[in-house]
């Protein structure tokens, strides 16, 4: 399971208990509340996925420069490309 979270909504990638249990969902929420889930899909950014639950999250250049829809990673693992985006930078990584 990941948590990640951003301006008070935290996004997770788990499974569904009342569907598919092979295949992940990403699920939205702000507290308690679930604001919007779409199916994982490998290759899509966070944003992507945000945008197909009808979630809006703060973008801005969306190609990972700016850094406005950056996210804290709360619990579980995410693997990072090599090299790093522009809007990443090795002290970010290690903070979460």
């Amino acid at each position: 399971m990941l948590v990640m979270s951003a301006n008070a909504v935290a996004a997770t990638l788990d499974f569904d208990p009342s569907h598919d249990q092979t295949r992940p969902v990403v699920r939205f929420l702000q507290g308690p509340h679930l604001l919007g889930q779409t199916p994982f899909v490998a290759g899509k950014t966070l944003v992507e996925h945000a945008i197909e639950a009808g979630v809006d999250i703060p973008t801005n250049c969306t190609s990972g420069t700016c850094g406005a829809c950056m996210v804290t990673l709360m619990l579980g693992e995410v693997p990072l490309p090599d090299p790093l985006p522009p809007g990443l930078d090795d002290f970010l990584v290690e903070e979460g």
